[in-house]
């Protein structure tokens, strides 16, 4: 049986649609994989790439691609609301058909191990492929961002698990790891005002006493005028979207403000927008299998 695995890189490059484009080509022109979906973010400065395919073919083309972007992208002279501590920022490998995690994790610790040595570039593990428990959490590993990554790992509890031990002078440090699905999900809100946003942001994130799987900051949307809360759902199975969504407009609402709509970055799984659908539907013994696309070609 084929073993299918996501891997979904973010670069820091939201700008420039030539450099992203030669960054993505690195993925299309790997056979075994597909490319399901990129998409560039302005404001923060940020693009998040989506392909799928056989392992030992996925890590290939995420190899190819962070040196690509390390030739590309220049830390030092980056600026973007999202926080960011490499030029290939993040790696994740997510377990799709036919394989575990604990395989997920063994490959993410192998091409760690390639990005370390064959580009100079420092490799942090971190989700589950962590080998320390305060690695686990990627806004912790990535605190201080590029710039405070000179001091940081000098730390023995952020020393990398591969390659040097000091940032790449342009492309600063890869985190590479192996996760659950996760959900990029943005919320707008009818102001300017980002310290509503970063009320709002700290109501609902699990760290603060929010909900568990939520990660969540508060950015300006400059172009727009507004601004957004924007999380990372890491585990929509147990935080669902519709809860997170009503709390935020909840919230909103005690500052007078609205929300004018939301977002998904990148993909996201039917489950998590069926039971949303559902929730706000108030269906009765509604089932995935009246989902005519299940029906079709499978859950």
């Amino acid at each position: 049986m084929k073993k299918i695995v996501e891997c979904i890189p973010n670069f820091s490059e939201g700008r420039d649609k030539e450099k992203l484009e030669k960054i993505v080509d690195e993925i299309r022109k790997q056979d075994g994989v597909k490319l399901l979906d990129y998409s560039m973010d302005k404001d923060h400065n940020r693009s998040v790439v989506t392909f799928v395919g056989e392992p030992e073919k996925v890590i290939e083309a995420a190899f190819n691609c962070c040196k690509k972007a390390s030739e590309l992208i220049d830390l030092r002279t980056h600026k973007g609301e999202h926080p960011r501590m490499g030029a290939t920022d993040v790696i994740p490998l997510v377990p799709i058909k036919n394989i575990t995690m604990e395989e997920c994790v063994e490959y993410s610790k192998k091409l760690g191990k390639k990005i370390g040595e064959e580009l100079n570039i420092p490799v942090i593990l971190y989700e589950k492929s962590a080998t320390r428990p305060e690695r686990e959490d990627l806004s912790v590993v990535r605190k201080g961002e590029f710039e405070g990554m000179f001091e940081k790992l000098k730390r023995e509890e952020f020393k990398p698990d591969f390659g040097p031990d000091k940032p790449h002078e342009s492309a600063g440090v890869t985190a590479v790891g192996a996760r659950m699905p996760l959900i990029a999900f943005n919320v707008n809100l009818s102001t300017n005002n980002i310290e509503i946003a970063k009320k709002i942001a700290k109501a609902v994130r699990g760290k603060s006493g929010g909900f568990k799987y939520c990660k969540a900051l508060g950015f300006e949307i400059k172009e727009r005028n507004i601004v957004q809360v924007s999380m990372n759902m890491v585990d929509y199975t147990k935080t669902p979207l519709f809860r997170v969504f009503q709390v935020i407009e909840n919230e909103a609402n005690r500052y007078g403000v609205n929300v004018i709509g939301s977002e998904i970055v990148g993909l996201a799984p039917l489950k998590a927008l069926v039971d949303t659908a559902d929730y706000f539907l108030k269906l009765e013994n509604f089932s995935s299998d009246q989902v005519l696309e299940n029906r079709i070609f499978g859950d």
